[in-house]
């Protein structure tokens, strides 16, 4: 027998979940995750701080909206996001690269300062301020560690409460007309409107129903834990990065974890971490602070899945109708979520295009998959 849907949505990360709570108000959704739990791929590996030192001037736009939600969440919602500084450095290479993420974030936010190096030390006493490490810093004191487990199931809850459906453990074997999918345990679901949500399995989950690819690029990266030095406190310490793509740091229960803000292509799979990408962290800490890694207690890596141009995708492909495109949210997707799923909602129901989101200076030619398929047809 074959369950129907208003909407059927493949891949239960934040993409899915956030526009599939959306999509509950106004009709039936069924979600389809391959894995045993929500979030276990890209979603529940981020170290999920909503900051404006990644993306372009699309994703800091998306990330500036989304801050509303995660510092006054519905009720339904546990709390989603602590404040706490970030905290940007540079090495005198990265001073022009600082200077401008500084000028962005003024753009954006409030709260926004230069520091010489005592200041800096203030925030972040490991920090090794000399000429061959950190020369420049400033710090944004009202950056957001989210709490991604929070986020992920208060969208569970929503699309639950909305009589929708959440289907974990179910792979999709293939996609016939009408958007009936078949598992691979047998099942059928059909729906006029189906959502492609699946993250690093995107373009996979188009071939299967017969939809050009975006040709999307799965990235692994890496993170390590490792213990500070037993004399100091590192709880109330800042998100603390580069200006440029090369390593970030921040406390995690006691301890600290860190990231050598590799881009590793690789398949959709199971990510794991390579022994060299740890490595490379560990060293790059010790370039920028005077921390020791003498030990790694703990590693993960996870695939973040960008588009060319590595703006989130949301809207209806040209050559199949009732195909939705929710994909290529990179490290963005958490902290771009709120946004992202307004955005969805409105182009899924053909609604206007929120003025709110308009207001922030993003439009639909940014967002929609034509702009990808123009490109790779060129």
């Amino acid at each position: 027998m074959t369950k129907t849907a208003d909407f059927l949505i493949i891949g239960g990360g934040i993409a899915g979940l956030s526009t599939g709570a959306r999509l509950a108000k106004h009709g039936k959704v069924v979600l389809l995750e391959a894995e045993e739990a929500i979030g276990y791929h890209s979603s529940g590996r981020s170290v999920t701080f909503s900051h404006f030192g990644i993306g372009g001037v699309t994703v800091r736009a998306l990330t500036a909206y989304s801050r509303a939600f995660f510092q006054s969440p519905p009720d339904s919602f546990d709390p989603l996001a602590a404040v706490r500084p970030a905290l940007f450095i540079a090495n005198q290479a990265m001073v022009p690269a600082l200077d401008e993420l500084e000028r962005i974030t003024r753009s954006h936010a409030d709260a926004v300062e230069r520091l010489d190096a005592q200041s800096a030390a203030d925030y972040c006493p490991a920090l090794r301020w000399a000429p061959d490490a950190v020369v420049a810093a400033f710090v944004h004191r009202e950056g957001l560690k989210l709490d991604q487990h929070a986020l992920l199931q208060g969208y569970a809850r929503a699309i639950r409460a909305a009589g929708g459906e959440i289907v974990n453990g179910t792979r999709v074997a293939s996609i016939g007309p009408r958007w009936r999918v078949q598992t691979e345990a047998g099942d059928s679901y059909e729906a006029p409107i189906l959502v492609d949500a699946a993250g690093a399995w995107a373009d996979h989950v188009a071939k299967l129903a017969g939809v050009q690819p975006l040709r999307l690029s799965p990235l692994r990266r890496t993170i390590i834990v490792f213990d500070p030095p037993s004399d100091m406190s590192v709880r109330d310490w800042p998100f603390v990065k580069t200006a440029v793509d090369y390593m970030y740091l921040m406390p995690d229960s006691g301890r600290l974890l860190a990231s050598p803000v590799d881009e590793n292509p690789d398949e959709p799979c199971d990510a794991q971490p390579d022994e060299l990408d740890m490595a490379i962290a560990a060293h790059r800490v010790t370039e920028f602070t005077t921390l020791d890694v003498r030990r790694i207690t703990h590693k993960w890596a996870g695939l973040r899945t960008f588009a060319a141009d590595r703006v989130p995708v949301a809207g209806f492909a040209p050559d199949a109708e009732g195909f939705f495109w929710l994909a290529g949210q990179g490290g963005y997707g958490l902290q771009t979520a709120p946004a992202m799923a307004e955005i969805a909602e409105a182009l899924v129901l053909g609604t206007a295009w929120p003025q709110a989101i308009a207001a922030a200076g993003v439009t639909m030619e940014q967002i929609r998959p034509e702009r990808l398929l123009q490109r790779s047809s060129t």
